[in-house]
């Protein structure tokens, strides 16, 4: 495991972190001396987004933006 960054340094060196994780590298960082979190480069996508991919697969009901009274009414404290 990579040697943790503590938050401060990690909130003043965010580019410098950004630029260590593009680079491969994953950056680990700490609070208190305890990891709480990876800055990792992002991976590309294996393969291109094909759009209509869950064509027939999804079915939207007919009053599916209706809501309900008694929900606006929980939300709203009636």
């Amino acid at each position: 495991m990579a040697e943790p960054v503590n938050i401060h340094d990690a909130k003043t060196q965010f580019s410098r972190l950004v630029a260590r994780a593009e680079a491969g590298e994953e950056v680990v960082i700490a609070r208190a001396g305890q990891p709480v979190a990876r800055l990792v480069p992002a991976s590309p996508r294996s393969e291109p987004r094909r759009p209509g991919i869950w064509k027939g697969r999804v079915r939207i009901a007919e009053d599916f933006d209706e809501t309900p009274e008694w929900l606006i009414d929980a939300f709203e404290g009636g």
